[in-house]
C-alpha cells in the first residue's frame, strides 16, 4: 500500500493529488495533439478533463493493491504553477512490478522538471511499494521521453518493433526498466 503524504516534495516541484480545478492547466496541453502524440489517449478539452478529475479511480492519489495507479500533479514549487502530471502504476504484487509515466506542458520542457518528477515517482515504488522493478514505456519516436527513462539511470531492455496499431498505424515500442538494486546504488 502507498498513502504518501501530500504534497511530496523535491528540489523544484510539489506533486500532489490532482483536483477539479486542475481541468483547465491540463488542458492547456494535454488538448494539443503535438503533445498527446505519444501517449495512449486523444487531446483532452477541459470539459473531458473535468469529468476525470470527478473519477475517484482515475484520480487516485493512493495505492492499495496491485491494478491500481496513482495520478499526481506536477507543480512548480516556485510560482505553484501545474506544469505537468505524472502517474505510477503497481502492477503486480507477486513479481514486484510497476511502471511510470508522464506527460508536460511544452512551456515548461528543458528544464529536468520530468526527470525530477519521474526520480519522485520511482522513490514511491521502490520504498513506498516496495517494488523490485519499474518500467517506462514510450512510443519510439518520443525522444525527449527516452532521454528522460535514461537520465533516470534506467536501462533500454527492448525495442519491439511495430508491436501495437497506435493512433492508425503502427508503432514500435521502447521498454526501459531499472530494479530497486540499482535504483539505491545509484541513489547513493
Amino acid at each position: 500500500m502507498l498513502h504518501p503524504k501530500y504534497p511530496i516534495r523535491t528540489e523544484r516541484l510539489l506533486l500532489r493529488p490532482l483536483t477539479e480545478a486542475d481541468a483547465s492547466a491540463l488542458a492547456e496541453y494535454q488538448s494539443r495533439a503535438d503533445v498527446v502524440r505519444y501517449v495512449p489517449y486523444p487531446p483532452r478539452d477541459e470539459v473531458v478533463l473535468t469529468e476525470r478529475l470527478r473519477n475517484p479511480d482515475i484520480i487516485r492519489s493512493e495505492i492499495d493493491e496491485p491494478g491500481q495507479a496513482m495520478w499526481v500533479g506536477v507543480i512548480r514549487a516556485a510560482d505553484d504553477v501545474l506544469i505537468g502530471d505524472a502517474i505510477l502504476f503497481w502492477h503486480s504484487r507477486e513479481h514486484g512490478a510497476g511502471e511510470i509515466g508522464y506527460v508536460f506542458n511544452p512551456a515548461y520542457q528543458g528544464n529536468g522538471y520530468a526527470t525530477e518528477a519521474a526520480a519522485a515517482l520511482l522513490r514511491l515504488g521502490f520504498e513506498g511499494l516496495g517494488l523490485h522493478r519499474i518500467v517506462a514505456r514510450l512510443d519510439a519516436r518520443n525522444t525527449p521521453s527516452a532521454a528522460v527513462a535514461k537520465r533516470l539511470g534506467m536501462r533500454q531492455e527492448a525495442h519491439l518493433v511495430q508491436n501495437e496499431w497506435f493512433k492508425e498505424e503502427w508503432t514500435d515500442e521502447l521498454v526501459f526498466a531499472i530494479l530497486a538494486d540499482e535504483w539505491r546504488a545509484a541513489a547513493r
